[in-house]
């Protein structure tokens, strides 16, 4: 058996760890952004996140949209998701610049509440959807006007209520963006506080047949089999009705993940799962190699 000097040993062992520390370390730029943005009360500065892999760039950028709480309460003190985040960490490890908006009415950005859909009795989705639309267009307009961010090619992600807002989004103009990729999106889940209960799900499905009518551009859409928000039954029929009006996805149901799959996309492994499909998605909307 070959045994080492202990002089050869000794250079191992330090090129081993100057190696570990170079793929322990990658240089992470984070910087919040306030994005002006129009309101009932006037302009709002939307608090964004943006994180950016170490380089001149410029980067493609992907502008990643959080859900919104059950409880309203929970609203106030939300933030701008970070960027060691498992999520940030991806697209970031990939060469991407990361986007993270607090939309109007959420944590510091504040302002009016824009995207609330009504009663449970009586929902309206479409205007709620629409409105974060807005707010993400609002972002991928100022983002994209960085130096140091590609001035098209976008990636649109969305969770839960962000994530009907990028299908919203794309039944509206959206030159800058390439992709959207959709994790669990939906509103109107837990009604009551139980899950697998929803306000009017045959609203939600009239509003995405709504959406699926003008949109142009071919989405990803993830629904975990143990989504407790938006269950098989209810993600599929959304699926059929954009679908039928014109809208193009690829709909891709993984298995249950851990014990509520509606948090894939931001649950510790999550990536495990929904990487590779993101992955070939992107593939297709923007190259080999992204």
């Amino acid at each position: 058996m070959f045994k080492p000097s202990a002089c050869f040993a000794r250079v191992l062992i330090t090129m081993l760890l100057l190696c570990s520390a170079v793929h322990a370390e990658t240089p992470i730029q984070d910087q919040i952004y306030a994005i002006p943005v129009t309101d009932n009360t006037g302009q709002v500065q939307m608090q964004t996140r943006v994180c950016r892999p170490s380089g001149t760039g410029p980067f493609r950028l992907v502008v990643i949209n959080h859900g919104s709480p059950p409880n309203p309460s929970d609203r106030p003190n939300m933030q701008p998701t970070h960027c060691d985040q498992e999520a940030a960490r991806w697209f970031l490890s990939r060469g991407y610049a990361v986007a993270f908006p607090l939309r109007r009415g959420y944590g510091a950005t504040g302002g009016d509440w824009a995207e609330g859909y009504g009663k449970c009795s009586s929902p309206n989705y479409i205007p709620a959807g629409l409105e974060t639309a807005s707010d993400i267009e609002a972002a991928v307009n100022y983002l994209t006007a960085l130096p140091f961010v590609r001035p098209d090619g976008v990636v649109v992600v969305g969770q839960s209520a962000g994530g009907w807002g990028a299908i919203a989004y794309d039944s509206l103009p959206h030159p800058k963006v390439t992709a959207f990729v959709v994790m669990a999106g939906g509103r109107g889940g837990h009604k009551d506080g139980v899950p697998n209960s929803n306000c009017q799900p045959e609203r939600l499905v009239e509003a995405t047949k709504y959406y699926g009518s003008t949109a142009t551009t071919p989405m990803l859409w993830v629904y975990a089999e143990n989504d407790s928000f938006f269950a098989p039954p209810l993600a599929q029929e959304m699926y059929k009705a954009f679908a039928n009006a014109g809208g193009k996805a690829d709909f891709i149901q993984p298995a249950a993940f851990n014990e509520d799959g509606h948090r894939l996309f931001f649950g510790r492994g999550g990536s495990e799962v929904w990487g590779p499909l993101v992955e070939r998605y992107l593939a297709t909307r923007l190259g080999p190699g992204n």
